[in-house]
């Protein structure tokens, strides 16, 4: 179709404008890793934009030495996937059951839960609860309290009420139990939605920092983005890991190389050591996502 000279121009400005978008949205990002990888004392002259002008891998170096930012990065893996798997798991429970027929009171438990996505307890009364449950300076305290997302539930139920009900009924005449159906049949079909929700959930888990700054005061316990939140509200980073170094065997060429790097520098690598892993995963679910949530949200 032979496109008109003012169609043309139209879409030359929507290219423009889409270009200068996608440059502020990543420019930052970019110019944050061209800084991690520059020297420090360098990059404290100013006028690093697009490359690093004195390239150096120090200040990964120092930051992949320090055994509380080492710890707290494990904690935030092991929190993603725990939490992920256990909030998936409850909340696709939580769906099937609202979205089987006969179900006692359906409606009222339906109302009730969608009331929560618009008022909650309130911090204190959170505090409280998560105090008497026993949860503070615990890891659970990370995962138990967000295991069901109301939000992923409705998507989860508008997709199995959308599921052919002759599935459930000859799995049922075959003597299925109802968690067989559930885990045998409905699971394996929910792979779109599964992965899409899952990657949502993942997100929140890993950048959440918040949560670990209420409820624990243990750093060992400490999320790599609540490590990363107390870095960049400190002025003491530099002085930080020259106390982690002590005692190492390599404690000297340490040092020698802590008189290049500054609490910037130190704070861009740490940044691009908790977002790269997250970063990663987006194009091997990018496939998902709009199968995933349209196919949960085209019946009601």
């Amino acid at each position: 179709m032979k496109l008109s000279r003012g169609d043309k121009t139209l879409h030359v400005i929507i290219y423009i404008l889409l270009t200068i978008l996608g440059f502020v949205t990543l420019y930052p990002f970019w110019n944050s890793a061209v800084i991690s990888f520059n020297l420090g004392i360098d990059t404290a002259k100013g006028g690093i934009t697009f490359w690093p002008r004195v390239f150096t891998l120090d200040n990964y170096e120092i930051v992949l030495q320090d055994t509380r930012i080492v710890k707290a990065f494990g904690v935030s893996v092991l929190r993603t996937i725990v939490g992920t798997f256990l909030s998936i798991l409850f909340t696709a429970l939580f769906a099937y059951g609202m979205s089987m027929k006969g179900v006692v009171f359906k409606k009222f438990y339906m109302v009730f839960a969608v009331i929560t996505m618009y008022f909650s307890g309130g911090l204190i009364p959170s505090f409280l609860v998560n105090m008497e449950l026993g949860l503070m300076n615990t890891f659970w305290v990370l995962v138990i309290p967000t295991i069901i997302s109301v939000y992923n539930m409705i998507i989860f139920r508008t997709f199995f009420m959308g599921l052919p009900n002759g599935l459930e009924e000859s799995a049922r005449i075959d003597g299925c139990s109802p968690f067989g159906v559930f885990f045998r049949i409905v699971l394996p079909l929910s792979g779109p939605v599964i992965a899409t929700l899952s990657l949502f959930t993942a997100v929140y888990h890993w950048n959440d920092w918040f949560t670990a700054t209420i409820y624990i005061d243990k750093a060992d316990l400490f999320p790599i983005q609540t490590m990363l939140q107390q870095i960049m509200n400190s002025n003491i980073m530099t002085e930080q890991l020259t106390m982690a170094t002590k005692g190492n065997a390599a404690a000297a060429d340490a040092m020698s190389r802590m008189q290049s790097v500054t609490t910037k520098s130190l704070t861009m690598a740490t940044m691009m050591v908790a977002t790269l892993p997250i970063i990663l995963v987006y194009p091997f679910v990018q496939r998902f996502f709009v199968k995933g949530v349209l196919v949960g949200s085209l019946k009601e």
